[in-house]
């Protein structure tokens, strides 16, 4: 029998639960405002800076996870959900509207 996630209304909750500690999504979001950056920057300006759009994103990421919450990235297992719930995540919380979600998934 396989503990698979099947849905994304299943993995959503357990997203928000891998990224549980503040200082987990704290960097993310650095990562996620980088990488969001330097895609602004590679495509109206100098396209080197394409380069840092993986790095930044999964860079700080992944150092949150391996030196903070103490888990494997979600990346690994569920690449193309992951990389959606990164942005949902950063979306909601540069709009103050993460907080319901992180209640629903169980994070205090």
């Amino acid at each position: 029998m396989s503990n698979r996630i099947t849905s994304y209304a299943e993995f959503w909750p357990y997203y928000l639960r891998e990224h549980g500690k503040p200082a987990t999504r704290g960097l993310h979001y650095i990562g996620t405002g980088l990488a969001l950056l330097y895609l602004f920057i590679g495509i109206f300006s100098n396209a080197t800076y394409l380069i840092f759009v993986p790095l930044a994103g999964y860079g700080f990421a992944w150092l949150a996870h391996f030196m903070v919450e103490h888990n494997k990235p979600a990346t690994f297992t569920y690449p193309g959900w992951s990389l959606y719930s990164d942005f949902r995540m950063f979306a909601l919380f540069v709009t103050n509207r993460l907080k319901p979600h992180l209640d629903a998934a169980g994070i205090a």
